[in-house]
């Protein structure tokens, strides 16, 4: 799994309703986060049978902070538990039928799921049995299934204002095979004119001739997956490569001037250590990237190491750090950050230059963009309907052979789910702006929110409320995904997630 960088890891990264595991050569039958996820997202998983209620603590205070088995990150609302398949016929189909609502901004997801190894923390839908003919069949199913969105009113030549490449592993893909892609993606539809295209990469795949290709296509962020330059740690935790694979990867990248380099790093891997975390930090700041995205590690139903935990099989010594210390790695880490000159933009991200460094991609979906999701397990949204895609090889590629989109769930929000996913996302950016949902859905937040609002207020996790600007404090920006929930309607409360 290649992490996202810049939040995609919420949503939608590509992932298996089912909850049954990720389909791979190791693993039963992935990504929303949605992480977005989908996590990236990010994106942003599969949960399997996860409660929105249960997560790692609340905002009474109630702390379990032992990292168990179970989700954390909030990828999208509502749950996706209560998207279903009828409402593809009712709600997905119209939706795509119509014409696009004025001054939505379109962007595109293309799910590259293939991995050289599968991570033991990962839960996407990533699958590492894969031959070339494989390979090669996915990439001629994502064009027959952007060919097909070209012919839906709502879709059908709207300028691209994002692409996003994520994983699984882009860069897993040949240099031969990423130009086809590419060059036969954009005859259907050009995004030359896209505001920002982002690429997922782990460093061992890259060679210098890839990197030629990818800066070639446009790419305006690269995001490389380190998530930790301990080699030992690397391994233990199933990463592919290793820390020499990182820094020739990063010179060749910063050589070839992509206007963003990315640094993706996790907090909490197995083995992980406090001598060790400062070391990453350190190597980060001495590299200097664009950006930093980091992440506290969860561990949902299917990861490898949530089995041997539940199956109590043992196949790992290494300790999984717990949230209290996983949330001091991330405040070490901002802090050391903003020192060093950074600016925190979110729970997860840090940039160099706020005024010329953006997640687009991040910030557009947030505010409700239309975002067509290509490939197995995808998310998408158009027209304000959810949409998810088939989350199995099998069933997607089948319902492209037979020229047809390739969704297997949907859902439409009402104003006022709109108005809370829009709120509960634009929280992790550590603010929101009264004036935006008043102008937007005319709802008063501070009212309509006041209950939550007070809560956070009284455990120390809101510094502002007012009518210009609603800003938690440092301790509620590094625990908000558990502070989220709050805000959801009661019957959203307390149900499976996924």
């Amino acid at each position: 799994m290649v992490l996202s960088g810049g939040d995609s890891k919420f949503y939608p990264v590509s992932a298996d309703s089912s909850g049954r595991g990720t389909g791979d050569a190791s693993t039963s039958s992935e990504a929303a986060l949605g992480s977005e996820r989908s996590y990236r997202g990010h994106g942003e998983g599969p949960r399997a049978a996860i409660l929105v209620g249960t997560m790692p603590e609340s905002a009474s205070g109630a702390a379990a902070e032992q990292t168990e088995v179970g989700s954390y990150f909030v990828a999208n609302y509502p749950p996706f538990s209560v998207w279903t398949e009828q409402a593809v016929a009712e709600e997905a189909w119209p939706a795509l039928a119509a014409t696009p609502q004025p001054g939505v901004p379109l962007g595109l997801y293309l799910h590259i799921p293939f991995c050289r190894k599968r991570c033991h923390f990962c839960y996407f839908r990533v699958y590492t049995d894969k031959n070339a003919r494989d390979v090669a069949h996915y990439i001629d199913t994502l064009v027959r299934e952007w060919h097909l969105y070209q012919g839906q009113a709502a879709t059908a030549g709207r300028p691209l204002d994002f692409v996003y490449f994520g994983g699984g592993t882009p860069s897993f893909l040949s240099t031969p095979q990423l130009e086809s892609l590419v060059g036969r993606l954009g005859a259907l539809a050009p995004w030359g004119s896209a505001e920002e295209i982002t690429f997922e990469c782990e460093p061992g795949t890259l060679t210098p001739g890839k990197l030629e290709a990818i800066r070639g296509m446009g790419v305006t962020r690269l995001s490389l997956g380190v998530e930790n330059f301990d080699d030992r740690i690397l391994e233990i935790n199933g990463r592919a490569h290793r820390s020499a694979e990182i820094f020739t990867a990063y010179a060749k990248a910063q050589a070839l001037g992509f206007p963003q380099v990315n640094i993706d790093l996790i907090a909490g891997m197995l083995g992980e250590t406090d001598a060790n975390w400062q070391a990453c930090v350190r190597r980060t700041l001495e590299l200097s990237p664009d950006s930093i995205t980091i992440y506290q590690m969860e561990l949902p139903f299917n990861t490898t190491i949530s089995r041997d935990l539940l199956r109590g099989t043992h196949q790992f010594d290494e300790p999984v750090a717990d949230w209290a210390t996983k949330r001091r790695w991330v405040a070490e880490a901002f802090q050391a950050l903003e020192a060093g000159g950074y600016h925190v933009g979110s729970a997860y991200t840090a940039v160099k230059d706020p005024s010329r460094t953006h997640f687009v991609y991040r910030d557009r979906l947030w505010q409700g963009a239309d975002l067509v999701g290509l490939g197995v397990a995808s998310f998408g949204h158009v027209n304000g309907v959810h949409l998810q895609n088939f989350d199995t090889w099998e069933t997607y590629g089948t319902a492209v052979d037979r020229g047809e989109l390739p969704l297997s769930r949907a859902y439409r929000p009402s104003p006022e789910e709109r108005a809370i996913r829009e709120l509960v996302l634009q929280l992790k950016r550590g603010s929101i702006r009264p004036a935006y949902f008043r102008d937007k859905y005319d709802v008063d937040v501070l009212e309509r929110f006041k209950a939550p609002f007070a809560a956070l207020r009284a455990e120390g996790y809101l510094r502002q409320a007012d009518d210009q600007l609603v800003a938690l404090s440092r301790e509620g920006l590094l625990r908000v995904d558990v502070l989220l929930p709050q805000f959801f309607l009661p019957e959203h409360r307390g149900i499976r997630y996924t």
